[in-house]
């Protein structure tokens, strides 16, 4: 193989490998959006978070306790 035809199938590799990471990422923005909009999960609560970050500040979901009822039964 001719270092022309490694820098060739480089390009290729990298196109493609751009490619997919395009497609995830704009996919996952996508799925975002749309629950936002379904109203499934507020994601502006969470980019609050970067202002109000102190330890007294409440949480910002409730927690599922069926996770501390299972490990106070064993």
């Amino acid at each position: 193989m001719s270092h022309q035809e490694l820098v060739d199938l480089q390009g290729y590799l990298k196109f493609f490998l751009l490619l997919v990471v395009f497609v995830i990422f704009y996919s996952y923005a996508y799925s975002i959006y749309k629950r936002d909009k379904k109203g499934k999960r507020d994601f502006e609560k969470y980019s609050n978070l970067v202002h109000d970050d102190s330890i007294d500040s409440k949480p910002l979901e409730e927690r599922n306790n069926n996770l501390d009822e299972k490990e106070k039964e064993k």
